[in-house]
């Protein structure tokens, strides 16, 4: 499994955990479980391989993450919208962007342009272009604002092994 699928898993279910009454542990714990997890590749093929222990933890460190900075990253999300309102954000688009911020303000081993590439190449399997443009524009000034110096552009990655 390449961190990208990792990351998109980690993105399934922080938007299902805002859908959910568990804990993030609880959650994670449920949706993880080997058994569960593979019954779910019977139906989406980025579950088909179950995730190793590094993945695993990575996948647990997002989710907890942006469970818990949950309203930091919405307050980023609503200061760089322009134009659009919170509650006109599609929800997986503000799931990837919540993982994508959560990667670049917490996780310093990820390069920021790689988080933005992914969350914009994740953002065109489940949104039309329109949405596509505003992820990567808001990843952009998001990077730009809070890391002076530091690109924000798109920026083509190899997939990233977990």
């Amino acid at each position: 499994m390449t961190r990208s699928t990792a990351r998109e898993i980690a993105i399934h279910c922080s938007y299902s955990l805002g859908f959910s009454h568990q804990s993030p542990d609880e959650f994670l714990e449920e949706r993880l479980d080997r058994e569960i997890f593979l019954r779910w590749g019977e139906e989406n093929e980025l579950y088909r391989e179950y995730p190793n222990e590094k993945q695993l933890q990575y996948i647990q460190e997002l989710v907890r993450g942006v469970a818990v900075h949950g309203p930091e990253l919405d307050q980023y999300i609503g200061q760089h919208s322009k134009n659009w309102t919170f509650e006109r954000i599609p929800r997986t688009a503000a799931a990837i962007m919540r993982v994508a911020m959560y990667e670049i303000l917490y996780m310093p081993a990820i390069p920021k342009a790689a988080a933005i590439n992914e969350a914009v190449e994740i953002t065109k399997k489940y949104e039309d272009e329109k949405v596509v443009s505003f992820v990567n524009g808001i990843l952009g000034a998001f990077v730009r604002a809070e890391f002076p110096g530091e690109t924000g552009a798109k920026a083509e990655a190899a997939p990233e092994e977990a």
